[in-house]
């Protein structure tokens, strides 16, 4: 395994970077993604550019007015035990505890969770339940990307030449928001999930104002369960209705068969997984 290791200081000499190696390079900023793929000769680049040296990358901020800030840097530790997330955004605190071990938090961060664009990675469907959007940055532009059209496909970002994520922005959460995040992961917590379902609803006692429900693992990226939040949006959540979109869930999906999982297993289970998270949004 040879390569040119890179350290720029900055965003823009990053890019340049980016912009001058192409498919050469790789980015790397907790590295546990891309170790295991080049162990695995699965990249083999000539160059890897580490971002840990840019400052500025790694802050979580949070204002009444604007939101919620996440730079691309930011560990899934800081994440799972940020007083800030815990307060506004449990859900998503609580799904960056569901990755991997310990050790694997303390050294992975947000953008690399993002940017491997994994269908099953635990963070982004709890994300884009908030409307999360990821600012980018190339030499000279910006871009501010809803996150659900961020991914085109396993391993896929619309991520341009030279471009860099920044930071995840999410809205200040409505009152009255519940949200729940579960991962079915047979062989163990510290597994991939093989379904995920994100739910985030503003609730009225039982009436559901408004909802965003977002299913992991179970397409080629993660998948926003539309005709599921037309169905609710509005309605009185009762058993009956939620045993009823419990299966229109599972008929949005498009899973496949892999080693972990076959196409039948994963469409039942989020079947069962979209009705016990819609269940909690009543208990």
């Amino acid at each position: 395994m040879h390569f040119q290791y890179l350290e720029p200081r900055t965003l823009k000499q990053a890019s340049a970077f980016l912009e001058k190696y192409g498919n050469q390079a790789s980015l790397v900023a907790g590295g546990t993604d891309l170790m295991v793929k080049m162990k695995r000769k699965i990249l083999n680049p000539d160059y890897v550019i580490d971002l840990e040296g840019i400052p500025n990358l790694d802050s979580i901020k949070y204002s009444p007015k604007s939101g919620l800030t996440i730079g691309a840097l930011t560990k899934i530790s800081a994440l799972e035990y940020s007083p800030l997330l815990k307060k506004y955004y449990p859900v998503l605190s609580y799904a960056a505890g569901q990755i991997g071990s310990i050790a694997i938090r303390n050294l992975a961060t947000l953008g690399g969770n993002v940017c491997n664009a994994a269908p099953s990675a635990d963070t982004v469907p709890a994300l884009i339940c908030f409307q999360a959007s990821a600012r980018t940055r190339a030499r000279e532009s910006e871009r501010i990307i809803p996150l659900e059209c961020f991914f085109l496909g396993p391993g896929l970002t619309c991520l341009e030449k030279g471009e860099i994520l920044v930071e995840i922005a999410l809205p200040p959460p409505q009152p009255d928001t519940r949200a729940v995040y579960i991962k079915h992961s047979p062989r163990g917590a510290m597994d991939l999930a093989v379904v995920g379902v994100a739910v985030a609803a503003v609730m009225e006692g039982r009436t559901v104002k408004d909802i965003r429900l977002a299913l992991g693992a179970v397409a080629p990226t993660p998948l926003r369960a539309r005709q599921v939040e037309d169905a609710i949006r509005g309605q009185v959540l009762t058993e009956s209705l939620i045993k009823r979109v419990a299966a229109i869930a599972a008929g949005e999906s498009r899973c496949i068969t892999d080693v972990r999982s076959s196409s039948g297993y994963r469409q039942e289970m989020v079947e069962v997984f979209t009705r016990r998270a819609l269940k909690t949004l009543i208990t």
